[in-house]
């Protein structure tokens, strides 16, 4: 009598079949996003210092953040093509005479897929937002000479009462800190019942990651009846907005991590501003490893179609619309959550929800 194959050996057989194919689409995807990214930089060579090696680094520096983005439909194509091709093998039928189940041929396909996604989840919060700020140096750098961490035009920014204005700026890594320099300040102090109390310019606001100090300020108080001109060349500002805050703010949502993102959070929220835009990135990232699953076990029900049925590329092209429509969902109902001001969880757990009970309706009767 031949032996039979120990389950964990096809569970290990599935798992490499099925992330093979999706290594091969995430590479194709990632290289398609890079050429094109690269492309669009060819535009802007010339300016400054900005040169072909400048746009070659920068767009090398953005991998991380790409790799992120396009991995969850890159497991999506993975899980199709692989369980897709072992099913026109024949070889599904195969495991199921073994006694193994549909749901336990479709997870043990996704076991390598799981760890890649927690590879994904740490990049997100470690590489990625490192290697975005460096992106962003090395254009700040090339463009205008000026090695920086953030730069900004037009800063607003307020603490409790005080309205901060700056007409530019730059934030710099020094000895470990973050150190914020502002040029053209306006500081706007205003009473709980919206007052204005006084008004401040500042040639130059500096932050040693500390503390804050004022220079060349002038200030006019506002009286009931009068008001009083003060001057000073140097004066410390006390306030618990630092330049790590300013610095964050200045960048978008989505390249930060989730420790910058609740610091931006309980800043906006500590001021009464709306957080939701850094809200929704970061309750995004937790959903992260739950979109991944979804899309893939929702493949399930095309890998154990007939083939017969319109064929595997049919199957294929389905799968994909519906995982581009699953994402395409799932911003539209964040963009509707910040519209009809309810929580982003919800907004982020509706999609999987859906898809999943549309998958498992049509995967339980083919059970």
């Amino acid at each position: 009598m031949i032996p039979l194959p120990r389950p964990r050996r096809v569970d290990a057989y599935l798992a490499r079949t099925v992330m093979v194919s999706a290594l091969a689409a995430w590479g194709v995807l990632l290289g398609f996003d890079v050429i094109t990214a690269l492309v669009n930089e060819l535009d802007e060579l010339g300016q400054g210092e900005y040169s072909l090696g400048h746009a070659l680094a920068y767009v090398a520096w953005t991998v991380p953040r790409r790799a992120y983005e396009l991995f969850p439909i890159a497991a999506l194509i993975g899980s199709v093509l692989g369980l897709g091709a072992l099913a026109g093998r024949s070889e599904l039928t195969a495991m199921r005479a073994l006694g193994l189940s549909r749901l336990r041929i479709g997870l043990g396909g996704l076991a390598l897929l799981s760890v890649l996604t927690a590879a994904m989840v740490v990049n997100a919060e470690t590489l990625a937002p490192m290697a975005e700020q460096n992106a962003s140096d090395i254009v700040s750098d090339a463009k205008t000479g000026d090695v920086a961490l953030a730069r900004v035009s037009g800063l607003w920014a307020r603490e409790g009462n005080v309205f901060i204005n700056a007409r530019d700026g730059v934030s710099r890594e020094h000895q470990g800190r973050i150190r914020t320099e502002l040029r053209g300040v306006r500081l706007y102090e205003f009473d709980d019942e919206g007052r204005l109390l006084s008004l401040a310019e500042a040639r130059q606001a500096e932050h040693d990651g500390e503390h804050w100090r004022l220079r060349d300020v002038v200030r006019i108080r506002f009286g009931e009846r009068a008001a009083a001109r003060e001057e000073a060349a140097e004066e410390r500002w006390e306030s618990r907005l630092d330049g790590q805050t300013l610095a964050t703010a200045t960048r978008r949502p989505r390249y930060l991590s989730s420790a910058e993102l609740r610091r931006q959070i309980a800043y906006l929220e500590r001021n009464g501003l709306d957080a939701r835009a850094f809200e929704n990135v970061y309750w995004g990232r937790w959903f992260y490893p739950l979109n991944v699953a979804v899309l893939c076990i929702s493949t399930l029900p095309f890998a154990f179609g007939s083939l017969r049925s319109g064929g595997f590329g049919k199957r294929l092209f389905i799968a994909i619309v519906i995982g581009i429509a699953y994402l395409l969902a799932q911003r539209l109902a964040v963009s509707l959550s910040d519209v009809y001001r309810f929580d982003a969880r919800l907004a982020y757990l509706l999609p999987p929800a859906a898809l999943m009970a549309l998958s498992w309706g049509i995967f339980g009767r083919r059970e």
